[in-house]
């Protein structure tokens, strides 16, 4: 080993490289520190400073008052309410948790129901949670009289919905307001929204939710390292929403649902006289619609509710109530019925537009149609009149006054039969060009669809649904059916409402709009809601006098199927104020009463307005319906609809409704 392994001795000191390498090391040492400090105190010397501020301040939102909704007349249907509630400081109750027994006593709440609310992330950590809304002012006397009794309590202001006019006025129309869900705080994310705010649910106050809202303002509060608030640094105030003014013109409105809910529940005692049963009347719908503009001047639909019950958060039991009843559902622009004979009147267009049968010419209404060359099968061979005895001869203008059956099956059967002339599906065409089943443009949120029935249809369900829809054969007898509005064919009330404000008006189709228009809390027009063209259809006079004439026949005729019905419920004078319009009693299932419908239009040839009523399995449409829009009617010949009064800063909105006339035939004092 000794001559492998050098001695100690054989080897040279170098004591340089040593400390040349030590001194390498702390070298390195040393300028990873600057490069550190620098980091720290130059180059991320802001981002810490934020962090030191966000640590020392919380930026807590200020809801903003949401806007409020008017008439037309510029009176608030939708107001604010300044509320007095009960609030309990979260830093007090951790430190004396006595006061939250103390609270609970005298809210009327239970400890756990309190600990619950100081536990609720819809409220701000920062800020005293709501233990009670809107407390009495016997409660809030108390409270000033022993605030000794009760540390970290005190009472602050709240705004909540108000409903000036009622809660029941217009409430599908203006919808109700509540706590923001979890999936509408995903799909607004990037709009401001946090826990605490306020969302619209249904009706205007869901459509222009971005309108309504205002900007929230914010509080810089202090707090110290725990958390512990210290104080309020800087404060920016919310701002109010912008005021929505209707088209809906309130006394009409008031009418309108006034008469609706009268007959419904008239007609729920009166035994149908062709049936001999009492009418089940589970809901019925009616709107008002301006055709030369597509404004809603009144919609109403039965049963209804009270948005009052919203505003302070209402019960399971009676959200369960109210569901059970249906009258959350806007039976105005959701309720499918079929339409019966209103259809006529689109059937009628395209049988004048393709030529296939003119409007003089005669056919002898025997009261049995029979199809020719028809075997049994598909919607059957044999289609009797309302009338067993028939009409006798009549043209169009004769066969829509006095709704003859049988001329509409002849006209279902023809178009079935002679496809490579007048193409597939005229008719259901003809209903899109009006509006049947297509997307109307209504600023209300999640309106229904109608649907024409028709061999595509069908196949389309089908495709969908092969279990629930499971015929696809389209037979002779199922056009005939359609053809005046039986079948599987179903529509909305607003659909019909434009589908006949398109025929009268010439052929413009509007979309139907509930908003006039935009202005700001200081009363500047911000915007106004034009008419909006969703489509045409050229109507000549050769296809519009005929049908007109038909349909003014229907009311003012001794043979029109609503003459009885005006002449004892409507009122005005048919010399000046003419009305005209179109009865339907559309079949339901075996053993079910009809739908009553009745489509009415005035004055004149060239109306103002467009009155449509529909009640579920209310019977025949002269009995049930018709009465609803003469009366109506009356309320419109006293009471023309005025134009949009636009708030301003010198004329404000109101709480006060304009004054109105008593309707035509009401008797005086």
């Amino acid at each position: 080993m000794a001559d492998i392994v050098p001695s100690p001795d054989e080897i040279p000191t170098r004591p340089d490289l040593r400390l040349v390498i030590i001194g390498i090391v702390a070298l390195m040492l040393f300028s990873a520190m600057v490069l550190r400090l620098f980091s720290l105190q130059v180059v991320n010397a802001s981002s810490f400073k934020r962090a030191e501020t966000a640590n020392k301040l919380r930026v807590v939102p200020l809801p903003a008052p949401r806007g409020l909704i008017t008439a037309r007349s510029g009176t608030i249907l939708v107001g604010n309410e300044v509320a007095q509630n009960i609030v309990l400081s979260r830093e007090v109750a951790q430190q004396h948790p006595e006061v939250i027994g103390q609270v609970a006593a005298l809210v009327g709440k239970t400890p756990a129901q309190v600990k619950a609310i100081l536990r609720d992330p819809k409220f701000d950590p920062y800020q005293p949670a709501p233990v009670m809304a809107s407390a009495p002012i016997e409660t809030i006397q108390f409270l000033q009289e022993h605030p000794g009794d009760y540390p970290g309590v005190s009472v602050e202001q709240s705004s909540s919905r108000d409903y000036p006019q009622g809660g029941s006025l217009a409430a599908h129309i203006l919808g109700y307001t509540g706590a923001i869900s979890a999936s509408e705080l995903k799909a607004h994310k990037k709009d401001g929204y946090s826990q605490a705010s306020i969302f619209g649910k249904t009706g205007v106050e869901n459509f222009y939710q971005s309108v309504l809202r205002g900007k929230d303002g914010s509080e810089s509060i202090q707090v110290d390292y725990k958390g512990d608030v210290k104080g309020v640094v800087a404060a920016t105030r919310p701002t109010a929403g912008d005021t929505l003014v209707l088209n809906v013109d309130l006394g009409l409105q008031q009418e309108v649902q006034r008469d609706l809910e009268a007959q419904v529940l008239e007609d729920r005692q009166t035994v149908d006289k062709r049936s001999g049963k009492i009418p089940p009347a589970p809901d019925g719908a009616a709107v008002v619609l301006d055709p030369h503009s597509g404004a809603i001047l009144a919609m109403a639909s039965y049963p209804t509710f009270d948005l009052t019950s919203w505003v302070r958060g209402i019960s399971q039991a009676d959200l369960d109530s109210v569901l059970a009843s249906g009258a959350l559902n806007n039976y105005a622009t959701n309720g499918l019925y079929t339409p019966g004979s209103t259809f006529k009147m689109i059937t009628a267009t395209a049988q004048l537009q393709s030529g296939l049968m003119a409007a003089n010419q005669y056919v002898n209404d025997t009261g049995k149609f029979v199809t020719p060359g028809c075997q049994v099968h598909g919607a059957g061979c044999t289609f009797h009149d309302d009338e067993a005895g028939g009409l006798g001869m009549v043209n169009l203008p004769m066969a829509l006054a006095a709704s003859s059956d049988y001329y509409f099956y002849n006209i279902g059967y023809l178009f079935a039969v002679q496809p490579s002339k007048y193409g597939t599906e005229p008719i259901q065409k003809m209903a899109a060009q009006y509006g049947i089943g297509m997307p109307s443009g209504v600023d209300l949120p999640g309106a229904a669809l109608g649907r024409v029935d028709s061999k595509s249809v069908r196949e389309q369900l089908h495709a969908q649904s092969p279990t629930a829809f499971p015929n696809t054969t389209w037979y002779v007898g199922d056009n005939i059916e359609m053809a005046f509005g039986q079948g599987s064919t179903v529509t909305t009330p607003l659909e019909m409402a434009v589908a006949y404000s398109t025929f009268v008006n010439g052929g413009t189709r509007y979309a139907p709009q509930v908003a006039a228009g935009v202005v700001s809390p200081g009363g500047r027009l911000i915007s106004k809601n034009e008419p909006r063209i969703t489509g045409k259809i050229p109507l000549t006079p050769a296809t519009k006098d005929p049908i007109m004439q038909g349909l003014m026949g229907v009311v003012q005729d001794q043979n029109g199927t609503a003459f009885e019905t005006f002449r004892q419920f409507g009122h005005f004078d048919m010399a000046t104020f003419p009305v005209g319009g179109k009865t339907g009693t559309a079949s339901n299932a075996p053993g079910l009463e009809p739908n009553s419908w009745f489509v009415g239009f005035g004055p004149g040839s060239d109306p103002s307005y467009v009155v449509v009523c529909v009640i579920n399995q209310g019977g025949y449409g002269a009995a049930a319906a018709a009465p609803v829009v003469a009366k109506v009617f009356n309320y419109l010949a006293a009471n023309p609809v005025g134009p949009v009064q636009w708030p301003t800063a010198t004329n404000p909105p109101s709480n006060t409704p304009p004054t109105t006339n008593p309707p035509a035939g009401t008797p005086g004092p």
